[in-house]
């Protein structure tokens, strides 16, 4: 269970990495307004004053925990069975609905989805598919019962000492 939660924390980082890199990039180009990590920051940490841009290293560091944990949740919630990229993404998707309509309105990061013009959901949408297709991706390739890519390249040999009686006797041939 516990390996199930670690690497679904590890797909989520990495899934938010894929994220990020998409986001950043539709940042570039105009289609993003403040991202809420960034809100986030801004306003939960105490002792300061409440900005919108937020502070962009602790923006940063939000987002990945947000995203480890929702990937570990995910790893649990899987019981390292293979899950299919489609279930993955309509959980990215989730995931965005989640905190875009439940978590970010009411402390004050965003406004309500149904408050922003349709327009600014296509990136952050298609951001969170793409997590989400990362994080299964990730979460099959880490999967307990598939051998590593080092368990392939180093396969464990059998020592003489190690085999059983009835094992001697199919190698000698009797």
């Amino acid at each position: 269970m516990m390996r199930n939660v670690m690497n679904g924390a590890i797909g989520g980082g990495l899934a938010t990495a894929v994220y990020s890199a998409m986001s950043m990039a539709g940042d570039r180009a105009g289609l993003l307004g403040p991202q809420p990590p960034k809100r986030i920051a801004g306003i939960t940490l105490p002792g300061r004053p409440r900005r919108i841009s937020g502070d962009g290293v602790l923006g940063t560091i939000s987002h990945f925990v947000f995203g480890a944990a929702s990937g570990a949740l995910l790893g649990l919630l899987s019981t390292g069975q293979r899950i299919p990229v489609p279930l993955g993404a309509a959980y990215g998707l989730a995931v965005w609905y989640a905190g875009h309509q439940g978590l970010m309105p009411p402390i004050g990061t965003l406004p309500p989805a149904a408050e922003i013009r349709m327009s600014r959901h296509a990136l952050p949408v298609a951001s969170h598919l793409l997590w989400g297709t990362t994080l299964v991706l990730t979460l099959n390739r880490l999967r307990s019962d598939k051998p590593t890519p080092f368990d392939v390249a180093m396969p464990v040999r059998q020592t003489p000492q190690a085999r059983r009686p009835d094992q001697k006797a199919a190698i000698l041939g009797q």
